[in-house]
């Protein structure tokens, strides 16, 4: 696999770090540049999405793929880091009766956007700092807010002190944060006690490979494990390019394309593509006049040579 570029889709276990998982597959696949498009905690499980070789140039535009999770809350107590990890906030309360009355009101209420704290242990930076080496250090946690979007929420009982939920939430949402949150709003405490992370955008942690899989350097990856660069899907619209126009973006120039109609909004970026399908790369929203439909592109991210 040296020397391909694309994504890896990887099931993560409980236990190792994201980066650890990085590190298996540099290893699996013998080629040293890849990055992740999201991390999942150590005690997650479930679906990396890793860029290999010249994808890696795409990570920070896939993080903006939304995000589906599967999982457990438990009740009762909130903790230090929002999760099983941490040390219970207060003594355990009584846990309300879980009525499918209740239940659709927290589903209602935690739906569509919102303004989400992160938890004080959190990857989140402040001053080039991470919360959680903040926390550690007994420094003051800054509490500042995040716009994110719940598009879809499920939960059912799960037992007496359990919540069983799934999840489809927007880039840059705590999963943690919502399951204390439910527990604040209930009057209990909760923290989240398991995840599992089922998919991102288009793809599914069904069509990964295990970490243990890839560990053991497979001489071929599972089918529709691997996509190769010019299959990958961006969370913006895209653009075909006609031969001329591809050479002058592929050179940094700013190209003006005819006869489009879509959802182009001036700073936005746009997927770019040549007539046969080939990704030549990521390019700005300068300009669009719709009645005119016409869009002026201006390259951010050059894959193709010019």
């Amino acid at each position: 696999m040296s020397g391909k570029a694309g994504l890896l889709l990887v099931d993560k276990p409980a236990g190792p770090t994201s980066h650890d998982v990085v590190q298996v597959a540099r290893r699996g696949l013998k080629e040293k540049r890849i990055g992740h498009t999201g991390t999942l905690d150590p005690a997650a499980t479930g679906l990396l999405v890793l860029c290999v070789g010249k994808a890696t140039r795409l990570q920070g535009y896939l993080l903006a793929w939304e995000k589906a999770y599967q999982g457990e809350i438990r009740l009762g107590f909130a903790t230090t880091t929002y999760d099983a990890e941490g040390e219970p906030l207060a003594e355990p309360k009584p846990v309300p009766e879980l009525t499918p009355e209740l239940l659709a009101e927290l589903t209602r209420r935690f739906s569509g956007e919102q303004a989400q704290l992160p938890p004080p242990f959190s990857a989140k930076k402040k001053d080039g700092k991470k919360f959680y080496e903040l926390a550690r250090e007994g420094q003051e946690v800054p509490r500042e807010p995040k716009l994110v979007t719940i598009f879809e929420l499920t939960l059912e009982p799960a037992g007496q002190d359990r919540l069983r939920f799934s999840v489809v939430c927007s880039s840059g949402t705590y999963v943690r944060s919502l399951a204390h949150d439910i527990g604040e709003v209930l009057g209990c405490g909760g923290h989240l006690a398991t995840l599992r992370r089922v998919r991102v955008g288009p793809w599914s942690v069904e069509q990964a490979v295990a970490a243990e899989e890839l560990a053991k350097r497979p001489p071929e990856i599972p089918e529709g494990a691997f996509i190769e660069l010019d299959n990958i899907a961006l969370p913006f619209p895209t653009v075909t390019l006609n031969p001329v126009a591809v050479q002058h973006f592929s050179r940094g120039q700013e190209v003006v394309v005819r006869d489009v109609v879509g959802d182009f909004v001036p700073g936005k970026m746009v997927a770019v593509r040549d007539r046969a399908g080939k990704l030549v790369g990521i390019g700005q929203t300068a300009l669009y006049l719709p009645r005119a439909r016409s869009l002026t592109i201006a390259p951010r991210t050059v894959l193709a040579e010019g």
